[in-house]
C-alpha cells in the first residue's frame, strides 16, 4: 500500500535489462561495436521515450531520479535566465527536491514566491498570475501531489504563464515535476504546455537510480553537471545503459497501460475512502476529493501519531507511509498538510495508502478489517494516559 514510495520492477523491464549488465555492457561513448551497440540501444531507449512524451528524441535528457531532474530543471534555467530576472515562482506543497533546490537558488540571490493552496491543495491561479513581475524568468507546479494526491492544474496554469510572458515580452520557462503522473495522468507535453517536466523510473515499475528530464527545444538551459558531452552536453557522466533501457520499457508499458491502471485503482481507492469513513470515527480525507491521483488515499486521525500507527500496520503485514518516503525519517508534520490549513497535531497523525496494478480486492478489505481497531487501540492509549 505504498506504491507512491516505490514499485516493483516488471518482468518485461528486467528482461531488458539484463542484457546490458554482461554481454552490451559497452560504454556508449567509445566507438568499437561493443560501445556502438551500447549507444544504439541508448537512442532507441531515447526515442521511446519520447514517444511516450509527444516530443522529439533530443528533448530528452536521462538523470538519477526525480530528484535530480528536479533540481537540473529549476537551477539550469533559472541560471541560464538570471540576466533577464532573479524571480522564482512555485508552490507551498512541492516535493522537498523542488522546495530545497529553491532554496539554494535564494541563497545566490534569486527571490521566490511560494504560493499557498488552500485546504485541498489546490493554487488560485490568479494569484500566481498576480505573483509574475518583470523579474520573473521561471515557475515550478508539481502535475500531482505525492502526499495528498491532488491533482493540479498544469495546462491552465502554464498557458496562463505563457500568456502574461508574451504581453510582457518576456521569456518564463514552466517546469512541471511529474515524479508520481506516470501511469495515472496523462503526460503529453504539449498538451500540458510546459518547457520541461521531471519524471522517476522507479515510480512506474522501472529501475531506481534513472530519471528523465523534459527539456523543450530552445529553452535556456545551463548544464549543472559538466565534464564530458554526453546528453548532448546537457548532463555529464558515462549513462546508466542498462537503466535507461529498462526506463524506456517501463515508461512506454505505462503509458500503454494507463486506462486499466486507472480504472483499477481508482475502484480500490474509493473502497478504501469509504470504508475508512465509515469504520474510523472522526478520520479526515485530505487532499482533493475527486481531483485526485486515482490510487491516493491519505488520512488524518484524532489522537493518533504515525509512528506507532506505521509500525503496528507493518506488524499485521501493511506497508504504508504518513508522507512522501524522502521525508519519513523525519518527526516534523508534513510541509503539505500544514499548508492545507491542518494543525501540527492533525499533520502528525496522518496516513498515506498507495495503492498498485498488483493490490487486490482482499488486500483492500484486509487493511479495512485491521486500520480501524490499531487506530482505536492507539486512540485508547492516549485516552487512558496520565495528565502531566
Amino acid at each position: 500500500m505504498d506504491h507512491a514510495a516505490t514499485t516493483r520492477v516488471r518482468p518485461e523491464v528486467l528482461e531488458a535489462m539484463l542484457p546490458y549488465f554482461s554481454e552490451k555492457y559497452g560504454n556508449p561513448s567509445s566507438l568499437y561495436g561493443l560501445a556502438q551497440e551500447a549507444r544504439k540501444a541508448v537512442d532507441e531507449a531515447r526515442e521511446k521515450v519520447a514517444e511516450s512524451l509527444g516530443c522529439r528524441p533530443a528533448e530528452i535528457v536521462f538523470t538519477s531520479g526525480g530528484t535530480e531532474s528536479d533540481n537540473t530543471a529549476l537551477k539550469g534555467a533559472a541560471m541560464a535566465l538570471r540576466p533577464t530576472g532573479n524571480h522564482v515562482i512555485t508552490t507551498s506543497i512541492e516535493h522537498h527536491a523542488v522546495l530545497h533546490g529553491c532554496h539554494f537558488l535564494e541563497n545566490l540571490g534569486f527571490e521566490v514566491t511560494y504560493l499557498p493552496v488552500d485546504r485541498y491543495g489546490l493554487v488560485d491561479l490568479e494569484e500566481m498570475e498576480r505573483s509574475i513581475t518583470g523579474r520573473t524568468v521561471l515557475v515550478s507546479m508539481m502535475l500531482a501531489n505525492n502526499e495528498i494526491g491532488t491533482i493540479l492544474p498544469v495546462a491552465e496554469a502554464a498557458r496562463l504563464v505563457k500568456a502574461k510572458a508574451r504581453r510582457m515580452g518576456k521569456s518564463i520557462v514552466f517546469h512541471t515535476d511529474a515524479v508520481q503522473a506516470a501511469g495515472y495522468l496523462d503526460l503529453d507535453v504539449h498538451a500540458l504546455g510546459v518547457d520541461m517536466l521531471s519524471l522517476s523510473s522507479h515510480k512506474f515499475h522501472g529501475p531506481k537510480g534513472v530519471g528523465v528530464l523534459f527539456v523543450r527545444r530552445g529553452t535556456p538551459f545551463t548544464p549543472q553537471a559538466v565534464g564530458g558531452g554526453q546528453e548532448r552536453q546537457r548532463r555529464a557522466g558515462t549513462e546508466n545503459l542498462p537503466g535507461i533501457v529498462g526506463t524506456a520499457v517501463a515508461l512506454a508499458l505505462a503509458v500503454q497501460g494507463k486506462a486499466w491502471l486507472v480504472q483499477h485503482t481508482s475502484r480500490l481507492r474509493d473502497w478504501l475512502i469509504q470504508g475508512i469513513c465509515e469504520r474510523v470515527p472522526g478520520a479526515r480525507l485530505n487532499g482533493h476529493p475527486t481531483q485526485r491521483l486515482p490510487n491516493n488515499v491519505n488520512f488524518s486521525f484524532e489522537h493518533v501519531e504515525a509512528e506507532p500507527l506505521l509500525v503496528a500496520l507493518d506488524l499485521a503485514g501493511i506497508a504504508a507511509s504518513s508522507g512522501s518516503a524522502c521525508t519519513s525519517a523525519s518527526l516534523e508534520p508534513s510541509h503539505v498538510l500544514l499548508a492545507a490549513g491542518l494543525t501540527a497535531e492533525q499533520a502528525v497523525g496522518s496516513l498515506r495508502l498507495t495503492l498498485g496494478r498488483e493490490n487486490t480486492e482482499e488486500e483492500v478489505e484486509y487493511v479495512l478489517s485491521v486500520l480501524p481497531v490499531v487506530i482505536a487501540r492507539l486512540q485508547s492509549v492516549v485516552a487512558s494516559a496520565p495528565l502531566r
